[in-house]
């Protein structure tokens, strides 16, 4: 149902280099870059992350209540992606642990301040 989803930055370079590091360990390579914007995806047909710099050139700013949930294929999967966020300049938004029955997640933010979370259910 979801094709793509944006996240605003002010440093590509900044965002490239967070995002390759992180995607990757869940399987995540560039698919499409140009000078302002490289989105990320699993495959051809998966959808695609990408961090953009805004359209009407004025900064990026953060969406209150906003969040991206990347998909994780194991708890131990959910821990790598938010302990590589922090090791990587994120802040934690709560640390990779259950939240109910069958859901465990942890909850970060980039180096811009946008609010993501890595999930596995099951």
């Amino acid at each position: 149902m979801i094709s793509y989803v944006t996240l605003g930055t002010n440093d590509l370079a900044r965002a490239a280099k967070f995002y390759d590091e992180l995607l990757a360990i869940l399987g995540a390579k560039r698919g499409w870059e140009t000078e302002k914007y490289i989105a990320w995806t699993t495959g051809p047909s998966a959808p695609m992350l990408l961090a953009i710099k805004p359209n009407d050139g004025k900064p990026a700013t953060i969406g209150n209540g906003m969040m991206i949930a990347l998909a994780a294929n194991s708890k131990a999967q959910v821990a790598a992606v938010h302990g590589k966020a922090l090791a990587l300049g994120g802040k934690d938004e709560g640390p990779a642990g259950p939240r109910g029955e069958d859901f465990f997640a942890g909850y970060f933010r980039d180096l811009d301040g946008n609010k993501l979370a890595v999930v596995f259910t099951g």
